[in-house]
């Protein structure tokens, strides 16, 4: 097909950083993860509602009106209530926090064994003579004579 076009497009995607572009990636879905994990969804909805609240009392009225209006606690808007609903929800079913005791917790099922020394053979064994085995027949034929005597 394109040829000319085909070999820029290959010379571009090659020339992606992919790895950064992967830890980029990895490290943001951290990042959300984490961000969802905390409750914090629901603070940047609050923030999202008061904006809208904001933007919408703007319009009719002064600034600092338009703030004093938008932060009332008796006029909150609809995302705000469910906002609130939400976490009133996510408090009850967080967990009790846990009463600290001086007791230690024992995390293990086994017991630990007790070391026991045992002392060391007093003699050590016996080590193999290491010139060899003695021969005790006489050599058959006689050592050659060195020429240089």
């Amino acid at each position: 097909m394109g040829g000319k076009w085909d070999h820029d497009l290959r010379k571009v995607a090659f020339s992606l950083p992919l790895p950064a572009v992967r830890r980029t990636f990895a490290i943001s879905s951290l990042f959300f993860a984490w961000i969802c994990a905390n409750g914090a969804v629901w603070d940047a909805v609050q923030v999202f509602a008061w904006a809208r609240m904001f933007a919408g009392y703007a319009h009719a009225l002064p600034v600092g009106a338009a703030l004093r209006e938008t932060f009332d606690p008796g006029k909150p808007c609809e995302i705000c209530m469910a906002v609130a609903k939400a976490k009133e929800a996510e408090q009850k079913q967080a967990p009790r926090p846990l009463e600290r005791s001086t007791a230690k917790l024992v995390l293990a099922c086994e017991t630990q064994e007790k070391i026991q020394m045992v002392p060391l053979p007093r003699a050590w064994p016996a080590v193999p003579d290491r010139t060899g085995v003695i021969r005790r027949e006489p050599v058959p034929v006689p050592p050659p004579r060195g020429t240089l005597a």
